[in-house]
């Protein structure tokens, strides 16, 4: 009876994460164009709670904060002419998406100076994103970070889904698409 019970849990465990994987396939499928460059993992990968600073000397926290949503995480710099490119495209994400289930989250890391990061938000009309930093690249070197921009889309469980090395177009179809289906397999 125990080998019963064990086979039947061991199954309605092993159903209940095919659909996760299935979403994510569907959404991986939605890639075209820029988005091509997002490749999804295969298997969910562990993402690291190092801390970062939050903006305007607020404390720090760490992206265990953002459990139970969909974020995509983009690391730029204000020296990074691509990031300059990407952010407003960022910023249109978060103003459609952005939610209880959504959340496009920038970290500065490296040197960027808290009043740089503002100039560089106000010259590109960003009023709607974070502007932590990540000065000492703690949680940039943990996670893997070489080279900016790196986006990395995060799932629910806090697990690295996806990743994106260099600009994209954020506002496109494509991108689009791909967020409204991970949003949509996370309210199944």
């Amino acid at each position: 009876m125990k080998r019963i019970l064990a086979a039947a849990l061991y199954m309605a465990l092993a159903l209940g994460a095919i659909p996760s994987h299935a979403d994510t396939a569907a959404a991986a499928a939605l890639r075209t164009g820029d988005m091509k460059k997002l490749i999804f993992h295969s298997t969910p990968e562990a993402a690291s709670n190092a801390a970062f600073n939050l903006a305007d000397d607020a404390g720090t926290q760490s992206l265990e904060v953002y459990r139970g949503k969909y974020i995509l995480l983009n690391f730029w710099a204000t020296w990074c002419a691509p990031c300059r490119h990407e952010m407003p495209m960022l910023s249109a994400l978060q103003t459609e998406f952005g939610g209880d289930d959504f959340e496009v989250v920038t970290i500065a890391t490296g040197r960027n100076s808290p009043a740089g990061i503002v100039k560089f938000f106000n010259d590109t009309g960003i009023d709607n994103l974070p502007r932590h930093q990540d000065p000492k690249q703690k949680l940039a070197s943990q996670m893997g970070i070489f080279g900016l921009p790196i986006t990395v889309i995060i799932d629910p469980e806090g697990r690295e889904i996806a990743r994106l090395r260099g600009d994209a177009d954020w506002a496109s179809d494509s991108a689009r698409a791909i967020i409204a289906e991970l949003i949509g397999a996370g309210e199944s």
